[in-house]
């Protein structure tokens, strides 16, 4: 990637909106299960100061520390990676998709992947002599 496209895509309002999203979900979950910053801060292994630049969406926090803090927290991730899924393929992300809860639609999405891929590893596995009639042992 070039230094220009690296520059573009770190000042990304898709990228800082995610920030900012990913901030408020981690500091809500922190909160609500009654961590304070330092101790978070100190689970996760980074700086208080770092947790705050998180937690408010800071357009210079990374992105990974975002998702380690997400892991840490329990928290699904698919607010972080479905808008880079429609911007990869050249979609506008409706930010109105990022409210409420992702689980459903990410277990959904990964089973699709998953059916889709090992439907594909038994079309290629399968000898071409052998026929669904056919049974083991017969």
């Amino acid at each position: 990637m070039s230094p220009d496209k690296a520059t573009a895509l770190t000042n990304s309002p898709l990228l800082n909106f995610v920030k900012e999203l990913s901030g408020r979900r981690i500091e809500q979950a922190r909160r609500r299960n009654g961590i304070t910053q330092v101790q978070f801060a100190r689970e996760v292994g980074i700086s208080r100061r770092w947790l705050q630049e998180i937690e408010s969406g800071n357009p210079s926090s990374r992105l990974d520390f975002h998702v380690v803090c997400a892991e840490h927290l329990q928290l699904k991730t698919g607010y972080i990676f479905f808008p880079f899924l429609f911007r990869g393929h050249q979609m506008e992300f409706p930010r109105e998709l990022t409210y409420g809860d992702f689980e459903e639609i990410e277990r959904e999405c990964i089973d699709l992947f998953v059916r889709r891929k090992l439907s594909r590893m038994k079309q290629k596995l399968t000898p071409r002599w052998w026929s669904p009639q056919q049974t083991d042992g017969a």
